[in-house]
């Protein structure tokens, strides 16, 4: 199975449904994650140019940690919009060149414009791929993928139709996402926010959810003549 992630940011996957990938990359599946921006206005003191440098090294870091690829997009914080023309080709040309048969990305009730917009855009491009009258470099897929949403980072308006076991994994999830030291030193000095104790804290409220002790949620997008038959293989 070729299962490609989209997050909006470096750091969004590994928050999200890094357990899941891990689980993944263990049983033999593909895995491809995708950052659409570089995170330039990730910091308030580190200047964007200087940031950029430093996030991609923490994601490509962080991708290490399983072994998989990484891919970004090279767009900008708070510049990323669903309706341009180049940035919906963008994402064509991704589903083309990864031809995953699965895509895991944020839900479109994110909590800010850049997931949101990722997610509108994920869903437009995994359809319009299969489309040869739209032209990229690479050819079309044959089909559209399966596409489900990952949970977000309080869980909040997240009803989850799938629950992933990662107790295992869970330690695995914690070392990538602590590749992105940025923005976790950054959020904790500046906003209060200790991101590892939000995951922590929702990984253990999906277990108790799902009768594990850690848990990733996920919501599969259900629409017609999307390839509804296949599931995480997890």
């Amino acid at each position: 199975m070729n299962v490609l992630a989209v997050g909006a940011h470096p750091d969004d996957i590994e928050i999200s449904c890094a357990g899941t990938l891990t689980k993944l990359v263990k049983s033999g599946h593909s895995v491809t994650l995708c950052h659409v921006s570089t995170g330039d206005k990730g910091h308030y003191e580190i200047p964007p140019e200087q940031l950029i440098g430093i996030r991609a090294v923490e994601a490509q870091e962080a991708a290490a940690v399983i072994g998989v690829p990484v891919i970004s997009l090279g767009l900008k914080d708070g510049e990323i919009y669903s309706e341009q023309e180049e940035t919906r080709l963008l994402f064509v040309e991704l589903i083309r060149k990864v031809k995953p048969d699965i895509v895991i990305t944020h839900a479109d009730n994110d909590y800010m414009p850049d997931h949101n917009a990722v997610s509108k855009l994920v869903f437009d491009s995994t359809f319009l791929a299969s489309l040869p009258a739209i032209i990229t470099e690479s050819p079309t897929i044959k089909r559209v993928p399966a596409l489900f949403y990952m949970d977000n980072l309080s869980g909040m308006d997240f009803q989850p139709t799938l629950y992933v076991d990662v107790s295992e994994q869970f330690e695995t999830k914690l070392e990538m996402l602590s590749k992105h030291q940025s923005q976790l030193v950054w959020l904790k000095e500046h906003d209060g926010v200790d991101i590892l104790d939000f995951v922590h804290t929702l990984g253990k409220m999906r277990g108790i959810q799902a009768g594990c002790k850690y848990a990733e949620g996920f919501i599969q997008r259900m629409v017609w003549a999307r390839n509804n038959t296949v599931r995480l293989p997890v």
